[in-house]
């Protein structure tokens, strides 16, 4: 079953779909079980482990951290959606997703579109403490001008993190994207899963169970 609910991550093919014939299970059975380990939360101790070894094997770079988003459709409407900013008309949600240096994928959450990405900016940090065996938070955390904000340098600092934000109002050419392509790059391969590139599933737990398990 679990090879089969990661055959639908990323082809994006439907449940009813699924070819019984791969001995994956029925598909309906496999939804199922991905509910069921999302609400026993097995998706996240299997996060947390992954990271933890990376950690110990010196795999993480703590220099510095980044954070960005990137938009998917939801036709199908459901929690955590929003109408696009840019067409109101049409129902977006989007993964927010935090990396270290070089890319990995530290903590990620949903919002619906219409949130903005300042709002969504303190919730993955705080998930950094949950890495095993770190040494510390990232030293630096760059930024696009959306997170140009007070209350969140000062949240950073208070979690011992330097944001290194572009200012609003100030000309293009922070020098900040030498630091920010690695999350852009993750978030492009996040979405070539094509569950998580064009949102199908209505219900929250089944979303954040792909997110954590893409």
């Amino acid at each position: 079953m679990l090879t089969g609910i990661a055959f639908v991550l990323e082809t994006g093919i439907g449940w009813d779909d699924l070819p019984a014939e791969l001995g994956w299970g029925c598909g309906k059975t496999c939804r199922q079980r991905l509910r069921t380990w999302q609400r026993l939360g097995i998706w996240d101790r299997i996060r947390a482990a992954i990271l933890a070894r990376l950690n110990q094997a010196g795999k993480i770079d703590w220099s510095h951290g980044s954070i960005d988003s990137g938009s998917v459709q939801s036709p199908g409407g459901g929690g955590m959606t929003g109408p696009n900013p840019t067409d109101r008309r049409k129902s977006v949600s989007k993964h927010h997703i935090l990396v270290d240096g070089r890319g990995i994928p530290l903590a990620a959450m949903t919002t619906g579109a219409n949130r903005d990405d300042s709002q969504a900016f303190v919730p993955p940090s705080d998930a950094l403490e949950g890495v095993g065996g770190r040494p510390g938070l990232p030293i630096r955390f760059p930024g696009d001008r959306a997170c140009d904000l007070k209350a969140l340098r000062r949240a950073s600092r208070g979690r011992r993190i330097r944001p290194r934000l572009a200012k609003r109002n100030a000309p293009y050419g922070s020098g900040l994207g030498v630091f920010r392509w690695p999350v852009e790059r993750t978030i492009r391969w996040l979405h070539r899963f094509r569950r998580l590139g064009d949102r199908r599933d209505r219900l929250v737990p089944i979303l954040e169970a792909f997110l954590t398990l893409g």
